[in-house]
């Protein structure tokens, strides 16, 4: 019998639409974009955040004032309830995927072998 991997690629992606972290994470990043002055605060942290990631993919350096600018950035919207649960769901979801990944990537593991061992 052959599988179609993108239709089980399309399955996982409505159960993951479907989930409980998922669920969680629209209702909190919905809260976040209702709030005027959360939705600023957090916007201007991922403005941040991507420049910062756009720099490093580009081999730049980063100087201190912008490592700076990214810490009070960071301390700033971690003190903020509705865009630190909103960060706490995010990285919930991270980890999900990861665990996702990990699973999808073991038959190659099997064939290949892990690097990581």
């Amino acid at each position: 019998m052959t599988v179609n991997l993108h239709d089980t690629a399309y399955e996982l992606e409505k159960a993951l639409r479907q989930s409980e972290e998922y669920s969680r994470l629209k209702g909190l990043y919905d809260e976040v974009n209702a709030d005027a002055s959360a939705k600023k605060m957090f916007d201007n942290f991922r403005d941040i955040q991507l420049k910062l990631q756009e720099k490093q993919m580009n081999g730049e350096d980063i100087s201190q004032e912008e490592v700076e600018q990214a810490q009070k950035s960071v301390a700033l919207v971690q003190q903020h309830e509705k865009i630190s649960n909103l960060m706490e769901a995010e990285q919930r979801m991270s980890v999900l995927i990861a665990e996702l990944n990990k699973i999808i990537m073991k038959p190659l593991e099997e064939l290949y072998g892990n690097p990581e061992s």
